[in-house]
This record gives structure tokens, C-alpha cells and sequence, in this order.
């Protein structure tokens, strides 16, 4: 006979300890609860679920998440809970300079110390553009309290003159013809005011959408969350029903650590590649592993990568948009599809196993969402690539680039930084053929600051005029998701900090060539060294606040950038040190 688990007694909640107790300061906890307009029956006894909500006026990716919290609530007071919203840093992608990724580890930390010093039992996690999700999931990891991700969802489709736009990728696409003179003002105005007619997050195959999809692969969101448009009644479903499995996740003590395995992310590490997913990923996936005390080195990245298939014919490797792909089946049919390349065994937050949360999943479409028969590409979602100019690896996304880039030799065209690369890019007078690799430096994590997605540099306009639409481009920068071309990223070490990007001359040859994983400079050692002698290091960006924090602790993009001080250190539940005299919860 199989027993059942053991599950908590009110008595053992985190939350007895500002409520429970007979003494001044619990009295204090009681009384401003009361001042709130609430009864001590609303809470007595009950979980206390913190709902980190990063909801703000100017993310319009999350712009449905004040009604989606409510609905959370909702479920949350019908399971026998008592909610408490608590907003955060929103980091909202269109908006936030110079990147959201120099505040992803403050979101992180704040994450981190909500739950920490408040009387919370479990939590739900509301994010869904690029940095929110990573973020949260970093600061939830590290204080280990029964969690589950609520995703914002992608935007409904795009629309222009009848075609159907996707987020970024048709972005770029539209402002290169525009640059190219090849589109009217009319016309650009026209995509300007149909690509983004929603809530929700982009609705290609960006940052946003992998990493939801991943998490769900993960076992951290319910079955099929990360796929549901934001606009459809459907998403509002699942966020009661996310308020409602988080109290039953506080009684049974289920914790990011009884889901979170070496193989739980190597699922989520496959289903990006299987869904030619952002090269974000990479840097937000190996910073969640170290979150859990796992190493995730990039060398296990290309590994996974060499033998998944990419069956998601999504934007902008594919021809899809997000809304398509839910109606072929969602993230479960993808799962599905998959089969033996996914450990189904592993335990997700529902209490059930992957393999029971994929049954009866199926493809409605099967262009959208290919069978392992038929793949968009047989392997290489993603590839990693090291040499002399990445001693610590570089990434690259092949299926979004030109196949004849993927093996090249060209000269490099150097920018020192983004201003120089914005202001001679257009120059009629740039020295730069279609053979050229353009190289953008000092882009990195200490670089810019922040790693902004500056990666997918601008092809130059005398260039667009000829026709050409893409070429070999190298940074220390990321790209955004939705981005496209044969971008090389991530160089890591960057060059702000010494790395080889730092020596390259405008003129040097650059070879890149992805089947071998190879990305070199062609000069000698000697005179590698030579230039290294010369080089002298840049000031610092940030002299006070978080910036200088940041420059301080920060990692190199092979390592995740997280802060030094926040991986895989023990928890310590301040929560847990209550004085005897007042049941204060001690903070050392």
C-alpha cells in the first residue's frame, strides 16, 4: 500500500510564526492585518502565498497581469489560502536602458528577499518578458519555499496589410527595406501600429517564449501554461488555477528542490533547442543551475544540441507565430513529440510526472509542430562555439542565420563600442564588403554595461542597397530572441575585462566555422601576445549605487552573470530565527 505524504499542520506553517504566536509582536502582525480590513479568519491558520507580480504601467508585455493577479487571488482564497500581492521590479524589455539584463539579478535578489522577510508560505511567480522569468525563478531557487511560475503569454499575431508580423523579427526585417529605401514612411507607420495589439509578450520565439516553454518543460508552471495566448480566457483559467495548486504545494512541502534535477534542466535545455530558442537562454539557464547548486557548462549545452531535432517551425528560424503554435498542440504536444529525448519520469509542481502531464497530448498541426520524422532541422539549434577568440566559448543560433555564412573568412571591420558602430555604420565611405565580419566590442556584462542585445548589428546601408541581408557579425553582446543572421554572441571572455575580442584590428581575417565549432582570429600567438602587452584596461562604469555593485560581482556570460555572492549559497530562512521574547524573526 502506498502512504500518503505527510502534509503540514497549520502549527508547522512558516506564517504561524508573525501569526500564531501569544506575544506583543504577533499582536502587532494581527492588528495591522486587521487595519487591511481583514478578519483573523481570513488568514488563521491558513498558507500565506506571496504573489510577486511585475505588473507596471509602462511593461506592456504584462499589462494583463493586475486583472491575471486577481484571478490568481481568486484561486488562492477557493483552495483555502490567504493571498498577498506583492509588487516587483517589472524590467520591462522595450523600455528599460541600457538592458534589462543589467537588473535581472536585482530582480533577482529583490525575489529573494520578499519571500525571505516576509510571513510568506509558498509563492507564485508572475513574469513572462525576457528577464522576469529568469529572474524570479533565481530568487525563488535560492530561498527554496513552494513556488510555481505563473507566464504571461504570448501577444496575439501581428497584423499588416492582411500578412501577419511577428514580434522583432519582423521588426528588423521591415526597418532593413526601410533603410534600403525599399518601404514608404507610410508603410513602416502601418507595421509600427499592427505588430503589437495585445498583452502579452512577443509572440515569436524570443527570449519571452523560450524560457516560458523551458520552465514548463521543467516542471515549474501547470501543464500547457507557457503556451496560452495572453488575450485568451484560457490564460485567465489557469492563473485561478495556479492560485489554487500553490496551497496544496505549502501542505505537501513540495519545494523547488524536490522538482529541480540535473535532468529536469537538461529537459529544458532540449525542448529550447527543440524549439530553435533564444540564445538567451543559454546565459538565464546556466544561472538557474547555479542557483540550484548545479554546474550547467556550455559544453553540455552543445552536447544536448548535437542531437536534438528542431521541431518547432516557429519565428524567426521558422515560419509560425506563437498564437499558431498553440492551436497545433502547445508546448505538450512538442514534449510529446519528443519522446525519449525528454526524462518524463522527473516531477513537476502539479505533483504529477512529466509523462503524465504530456498524456493525451497531441499535434493538430503538424507543420507547425514537426514529428521527429520530419524536423525543421535535424540538430544544431543552437551551437557553441571556442577557438582563440573565445577561449570561453561564444554561441550562435544556425538556423537563423545564411547557410553559406555558417562556414566563412572574411576581414574584420572593428567598432570599438555601440556609439562608434551607430555613427560610421551608415558612412557611404565605410570600408566594408559583403565578405567583411563586423565586430562590436566593449558590449559585454561589465562592457556596456549589462550585455545589452546589441549583437545583431545593422548590415550597413551601402550594403542593403546592394541586396545584402546578411552577414557574419561578433560580439560580446546578446541578441534578442527574435533577432536573425549569422550573429556570433556571448564571447566570452569579454573584451571590457582583457578577453581576445579586445586585440582585434580592423583587417584581420576571422574564420568561423560552425560544424567545427571553431571561431579564430587568424594571427599568430606572438603577436596575440604583442597586442596584449599594449592593451590597457578601460575605467570603470559605475563609481557608486547597484551599477558598481553590479561591476563588483558580476560573472562572465559562460558562468550565467549572476552575482558571485547569490550562487549556490545555503539558504538561511531568517524566517526560521524567532526570538523567544517577542517572535520577531531575527535577521543575521
Amino acid at each position: 500500500m502506498t502512504s500518503t505524504p505527510k502534509r503540514k499542520t497549520p502549527e508547522e506553517l512558516r506564517s504561524h510564526r508573525w501569526y500564531g504566536a501569544k506575544d506583543l509582536r504577533s499582536f502587532g502582525h494581527r492588528s495591522r492585518t486587521a487595519q487591511m480590513g481583514y478578519h483573523r479568519s481570513d488568514y488563521a491558520g491558513k498558507p500565506v502565498i506571496a504573489i510577486i507580480n511585475t505588473w507596471s504601467d509602462i511593461n506592456p508585455c504584462h499589462g494583463h497581469f493586475r486583472q491575471r493577479a486577481e484571478e490568481v487571488k481568486r484561486g488562492i482564497w477557493q483552495a483555502g489560502g490567504f493571498p498577498v500581492e506583492m509588487p516587483a521590479m517589472s524590467l520591462s524589455e522595450p523600455f528599460q536602458k541600457p538592458t534589462t539584463m543589467l537588473y535581472r539579478n536585482l530582480l533577482a535578489l529583490e525575489t529573494e528577499e520578499l519571500l525571505r522577510s516576509y510571513p510568506a508560505d509558498g509563492c507564485v511567480l508572475m513574469g513572462g518578458c525576457d528577464k522576469t522569468t529568469p529572474a524570479l525563478l533565481m530568487g525563488a531557487i535560492s530561498m527554496n519555499l513552494p513556488s510555481i511560475f505563473l507566464p504571461a503569454g504570448p501577444m496575439l499575431r501581428g497584423d499588416y496589410k492582411g500578412q501577419f508580423l511577428g514580434s522583432g523579427s519582423d521588426t528588423w526585417k521591415y526597418w532593413a527595406e526601410l533603410r534600403a529605401g525599399n518601404l514608404s514612411e507610410a508603410d513602416w507607420q502601418g507595421v509600427e501600429d499592427g505588430i503589437a495589439r495585445s498583452p502579452g509578450h512577443c509572440m515569436t520565439m524570443g527570449t519571452a517564449s523560450t524560457m516560458t516553454s523551458t520552465v514548463e518543460a521543467m516542471g515549474l508552471t501547470l501543464p500547457g501554461a507557457a503556451s496560452i495566448p495572453a488575450a485568451d480566457s484560457r490564460h485567465a483559467q489557469m492563473a485561478s488555477l495556479t492560485g489554487k495548486r500553490i496551497v496544496e504545494m505549502v501542505w505537501e512541502d513540495l519545494k523547488l528542490s524536490d522538482v529541480l534535477t540535473p535532468a529536469s534542466y537538461d529537459n529544458g535545455v532540449v525542448t529550447a533547442l527543440a524549439l530553435s530558442g533564444s540564445t538567451n537562454a543559454i546565459v538565464h539557464m546556466v544561472a538557474l543551475a547555479r542557483r540550484s547548486g548545479f554546474e550547467l557548462p556550455l559544453a553540455r549545452y552543445d552536447e544536448l544540441a548535437r542531437g536534438t531535432p528542431v521541431l518547432a517551425n516557429v519565428r524567426p528560424s521558422g515560419q509560425y507565430l506563437m498564437e499558431d503554435f498553440f492551436y497545433a498542440g502547445g508546448l505538450r504536444a512538442l514534449l510529446r513529440e519528443l519522446g525519449d529525448l525528454v526524462d518524463t519520469s522527473q516531477r513537476c509542481v502539479n505533483g504529477h510526472s512529466l509523462a503524465e502531464n504530456i498524456e493525451g497530448a497531441q499535434t493538430y498541426n503538424a507543420d507547425v509542430i514537426r514529428p521527429r520524422s520530419n524536423p525543421l532541422l535535424a540538430a544544431d539549434g543552437l551551437a557553441v562555439l571556442r577557438g582563440n577568440l573565445a577561449p570561453d566559448g561564444a554561441v550562435i543560433k544556425p538556423p537563423a542565420a545564411t547557410p553559406a555564412l555558417l562556414v566563412h573568412t572574411g576581414p574584420a571591420l572593428v567598432f570599438d563600442d555601440y556609439n562608434d558602430m551607430n555613427a560610421r555604420i551608415d558612412d557611404p565611405d565605410l570600408d566594408v564588403t559583403a565578405d567583411s565580419v563586423l565586430v562590436l566590442r566593449n558590449a559585454g556584462p561589465q562592457g556596456a554595461p549589462g550585455m545589452p542585445e546589441w549583437g545583431q548589428l545593422p548590415i550597413p546601408k551601402k550594403l542593403l542597397a546592394q541586396g545584402v541581408r546578411d552577414m557574419v557579425r561578433l560580439s560580446d553582446a546578446r541578441m534578442s530572441g527574435t533577432s536573425y543572421g549569422a550573429c556570433v554572441l556571448h564571447i566570452a571572455p569579454e573584451s571590457y575585462v582583457g578577453g581576445p575580442l579586445a586585440l582585434i584590428r580592423t583587417g584581420d581575417l576571422i574564420q568561423l566555422d560552425v560544424p567545427a565549432r571553431q571561431l579564430n582570429v587568424l594571427i599568430s600567438n606572438d603577436e596575440m601576445a604583442t597586442r596584449r602587452a599594449l592593451w590597457v584596461a578601460p575605467p570603470p562604469k559605475f563609481e557608486r549605487g547597484f551599477g558598481a555593485i553590479y561591476l563588483k560581482h558580476v560573472s562572465q556570460a559562460d558562468k550565467g552573470c549572476d552575482f558571485d555572492f547569490l550562487e549556490t549559497l545555503p539558504v538561511k530562512d531568517v524566517g526560521a530565527n524567532v526570538s523567544a521574547s517577542n517572535g520577531e524573526p531575527e535577521i543575521h
